[in-house]
């Protein structure tokens, strides 16, 4: 049996504002959901405060913000609306963050496993990393509909990391947002912010357990110092 400590760790990614720089498509396709509503359009500087828990809290706080609270039979017509202009126009101007394919790269020539777990449809993270040619990468795949729960619960992660053939004590999760920060805490998981994605407050202060600024430092090295000093960590 190979010791924990001697197997391939597993990289959990989040998607939107991670991954994938999406805020393009995804303002474009909420303001054409609430143009339904005679709403006034939403703002990329409107994102960070909307986006991280998926299409239908997305299109409840964008029309609370532009004060129209909806009453939750009103919801699913809105959802199907999102979800139809956002599926038939992907990729649309998404694109990977800098840097990212070839740290992914780096970490599959070294056997690691990758996954992602984001609370955004499963269906729709597919589907757009299968437009982007990107799900050969990786392991698994789970959004917020693939479990009953979803971040920042912890089962939404540690059901990745089981899809995913990976181990617990190996394993890191990488996002840009506190429901990520959170959810690797909650499952007793190291984790890495970037600051480059759709917080509404500064990385630092979601108390990660490592922040990188560019996916040029996504090295194996890094990976394995962190997973070292945290096993320190919680040993004390």
């Amino acid at each position: 049996m190979t010791p924990s400590h001697a197997r391939p760790p597993l990289i959990v990614f989040d998607l939107d504002g991670t991954l994938l720089d999406t805020h393009t498509d995804l303002v474009e396709s909420l303001n054409h959901t609430i143009a339904a509503l005679g709403l006034d359009p939403v703002s990329y500087d409107d994102l960070t405060h909307l986006v991280g828990h998926g299409a239908r809290v997305m299109i409840e706080r964008a029309c609370r913000l532009r004060g129209h609270p909806l009453e939750s039979d009103a919801l699913p017509a809105l959802v199907e609306r999102f979800v139809a202009h956002y599926a038939g126009n992907m990729p649309g101007r998404t694109e990977p963050y800098p840097g990212l394919v070839a740290a992914m790269d780096r970490l599959k020539s070294a056997r690691y496993r990758l996954a992602v777990c984001t609370n955004k449809m499963e269906s729709l993270a597919l589907g757009l990393l299968e437009k982007l040619d990107l799900v050969r990468y990786f392991d698994a795949i789970t959004g917020g509909d693939s479990f009953t729960v979803r971040k920042p619960d912890a089962r939404h992660l540690t059901g990745t990391i089981e899809r995913a053939g990976g181990d617990i004590t190996r394993s890191v999760m990488i996002g840009d947002s506190i429901n990520d920060i959170a959810v690797a805490r909650n499952a007793g998981v190291p984790s890495i912010a970037v600051p480059f994605g759709y917080s509404d407050v500064p990385v630092s202060n979601l108390d990660p357990d490592m922040i990188i600024t560019h996916y040029d430092e996504l090295t194996p090295e890094l990976v394995e110092r962190l997973l070292r000093e945290y096993a320190v960590k919680v040993a004390v």
